[in-house]
């Protein structure tokens, strides 16, 4: 035991000092880019390591040097990291649902680098408003008389509840109470907001009677809700937009109808099932529409409310609106985004969202068959690597019941979960998923096919 403890110490010995590490060329080199201080910190953290560990062949000085360098090096890397989302949904709540189109990208870029009439006229010289950037195109892309935006749709539908039905009732279809990701759940929304909810129907059933039998003077709002991420089949009723507005109306109250992930042009055209379009929620005589920037618009992260103009104004003078508002940056992308939209023929060409949900699977496949030998190579024949048929979801609640033809990649063999979670710890991380004994990679949104496989020259060997 005594020579053992004499031979750990010995070794102790033949470690460098933190000054020497410093003064090494790797330890001056790492000192220049990430400072003295944190390297300092780094150098400490390393040699404790290994006396610790206390190896028989200690590391010299630009050893200890370079392992504090990946240390810091690993340190400064961003946890919002880019990834190659292979799950086969395209708009992934949890990998940042959509993907911005260039334009909006240099638009964002153009807004951080410099100062912007956020809130200036230039033409009187005097505050403007930030809403002004986007009320035309949003009127022209939906034909509402007004516009307003804030930071998502959850916050549009609270500033609407809290505008028109704070200490009121609001009138609801059980069957359209919904709750989507992160606990939002409309009741609970309500109750935040200041309204009272009033169930009326069933949850597979409810008829404009019992709306009429509901309405009376403590109603603030009557609100539709598109179930966006589920779907009641069957045995099964709903009343119309419009029927609905035209009760409302005839008791003085409004219609809100909130669409959830929204669209404004009719998916139709592209092969996919058709969604409620904005612009015919307006037609059908709501008063206020609320919907998503980030989800099936293909935008970022926003909550359109889009209506009468003199239901509009009250929203923007509710205190709420400053607290939700969005700022320059993403008001530049959503307006480059918007401004794709006047040109729906080349859409799908320039908006990765559309691009993505509208590629042929017959194009899909071809990218499957050209790749695969290079996985297979790379995996090193523990596994089977083949082109296989899959199916393809949109995401974010839209058209939760439709799927896309797609083709992907499927890996068979020992030790799928430690295969994903290898891929997932390459530079760019590689994202699938998980089923029937096969690890799926769906390749519809795969832009980059050379930079998908030089990637997976990283992927470190199997345990």
């Amino acid at each position: 035991m005594r020579n053992h403890r004499q031979s750990k110490l010995t070794s102790l010995h033949g470690l460098p000092s933190v000054d020497a590490v410093l003064r090494a060329d790797s330890g001056r080199r790492t000192a220049e880019t990430f400072g003295r201080t944190r390297t300092v910190k780094a150098v400490r953290a390393t040699l404790a390591q290994h006396r610790a560990s206390a190896l028989r062949d200690m590391p010299d000085a630009d050893a200890v040097a370079n392992t504090a360098r990946r240390l810091l090096e690993r340190e400064d890397m961003s946890s919002l990291r880019p990834v190659f989302n292979l799950t086969g949904t395209v708009l992934h709540t949890n990998l940042g649902r959509a993907v911005l189109a260039e334009a909006a990208v240099e638009a964002a870029t153009k807004a951080m680098r410099h100062a912007v009439a956020l809130e200036f006229d230039l033409g009187s010289g005097r505050r403007g408003e930030r809403d002004d950037h986007l009320r035309g195109l949003l009127c022209e892309l939906t034909g509402a008389e007004d516009a307003t935006i804030v930071n998502n749709n959850a916050a549009a539908v609270v500033l609407v509840l809290n505008t028109f039905a704070r200490d009121r009732e609001v009138i609801v279809s059980r069957g359209e109470l919904i709750e989507i990701g992160g606990s939002f759940r409309m009741p609970d929304i309500m109750a935040r907001a200041g309204a009272r909810l009033i169930e009326v129907g069933t949850t597979n059933r409810t008829h404009l009677k019992d709306y009429a039998a509901a309405l009376g003077p403590g109603t603030g709002l009557v609100l539709k809700v598109h179930t966006s991420n589920y779907r009641i089949e069957g045995f099964r009723a709903e009343v119309a937009a419009s029927r609905l507005a035209a009760l409302a109306h005839e008791h003085a109250a409004l219609l809100a109808h909130d669409l959830g992930s929204g669209t404004l042009i009719d998916l139709a055209r592209w092969g996919l099932a058709h969604e409620p379009t904005v612009a015919e929620a307006v037609r059908n005589g709501a008063d206020l529409v609320t919907f998503s920037g980030d989800k099936l618009l293909g935008g970022p992260q926003a909550g359109f409310i889009v209506g009468r103009r003199d239901a509009i104004a009250p929203i923007n003078r509710n205190p709420l609106k400053r607290a939700l508002r969005v700022d320059k940056i993403r008001l530049a992308a959503i307006e480059a985004t918007l401004r794709l939209y006047r040109d729906p023929d080349r859409l799908a060409s320039c908006l990765p969202t559309l691009k993505h949900l509208s590629r042929q699977a017959g194009d899909i496949e071809a990218v499957a068959h050209r790749i695969a030998p290079a996985v297979s190579r790379v995996l090193g024949g523990v596994f089977t690597v083949a082109a296989a048929p899959c199916k393809s979801q949109i995401g974010s609640g839209a058209l939760p019941v439709e799927t896309v033809a797609s083709f992907g990649l499927a890996i068979r063999g020992k030790g799928l979960d430690e295969l994903a979670k290898r891929l997932r710890l390459l530079p760019i991380p590689v994202v699938g998923r998980i089923e029937r004994h096969t690890l799926l990679l769906d390749l519809r949104c795969l832009d980059d096919e050379a930079g998908f496989i030089g990637n997976l020259a990283a992927l470190t060997p199997a345990p």
